[in-house]
């Protein structure tokens, strides 16, 4: 049991440990909160901390005007959107921690319930959302301190919404499932060509009209293979070869807190 390495999936076990022993170091040095903003102006539906200490805010951008404006004048000027089809609210603001500064920017497609990662040079990847920004790759440069979304409309093969990224050792990205995609593809791709391959899993653990293998747990594991979790199962996957074998038994548990043990020096078969 020693040897095990212990995966954590849920969100639930991370409040009840991280944030209790995080609370009770802060309470022995005598910590306290402090408001440093009464208001960002958007809801932070997603949030990423980068290298240089900014935080990227940004929130879906069909559920009207939010309550901070585009600088100097910019508005975005949207068709397909179902509520503004001009739009000179933000979406998506950057914090500045050292300088307690909010600098709000331009995201011009829906990135509702998207999903993203960092690149080795700290640069955010966000690759699709709903709508129109369901095919998109956003990129925010991490050195740049003035800048919007780049954004590459359809740099994805396929629509991805409620996907996942992961950064792999060679510098790529992963992006896995999302709503009704059994299959998964790479940014940067090798060629542009290049497709998106079928996962079996990702249909394996779709139960029908429940969709509960959305965002499936993805981790890079000791051996460079993935280990993806969805729904109630998991794999160990080598997607350098489009290969994947199950880990131990398929197994249920019946509450949100999900905690695996697995033997790394027995082939990951769970304990």
């Amino acid at each position: 049991m020693a040897s095990a390495s212990f995966l954590i999936l849920s969100s639930f076990f991370h409040y009840l440990f991280f944030d209790t022993l995080y609370s009770t170091a802060v309470g022995a040095l005598g910590g306290s909160w402090s408001l440093l903003h009464p208001t960002i102006g958007i809801s932070a539906m997603h949030m990423q901390l980068l290298p240089s200490d900014r935080v990227i805010i940004f929130d879906r951008t069909d559920f009207g005007a939010s309550d901070v404006s585009l600088p100097d004048g910019k508005c975005r000027e949207d068709q397909y959107d179902y509520v503004l089809k001009k739009d000179c609210t933000a979406h998506s603001i950057e914090y500045d921690v050292a300088f307690n500064s909010i600098r709000p920017f331009m995201v011009l497609t829906d990135i509702w319930c998207s999903s993203g990662a960092l690149m080795p040079d700290g640069s955010l990847i966000q690759t699709g959302g709903f709508n129109d920004g369901d095919h998109v790759i956003r990129v925010f440069n991490n050195s740049c301190t003035a800048c919007d979304w780049e954004e590459i409309p359809f740099g994805l093969v396929q629509r991805r919404w409620y996907a996942t990224n992961h950064i792999l050792p060679d510098g790529r990205q992963i992006v896995i499932g999302g709503r009704r995609q059994f299959n998964y593809e790479f940014y940067p791709k090798a060629m542009m060509s290049e497709k998106a391959y079928s996962l079996p899993f990702l249909v394996q653990t779709n139960d029908a009209n429940i969709e509960n293998n959305l965002y499936p747990f993805v981790f890079l594991n000791t051996d460079g293979h993935l280990f993806v979790f969805a729904n109630n199962r998991a794999i160990l996957f080598d997607y350098s070869l489009q290969e994947s074998k199950a880990i131990g038994t398929t197994f249920v548990v019946p509450i949100d807190l999900k905690v695996v043990p697995i033997d790394p020096s027995n082939d990951m078969s769970s304990l």
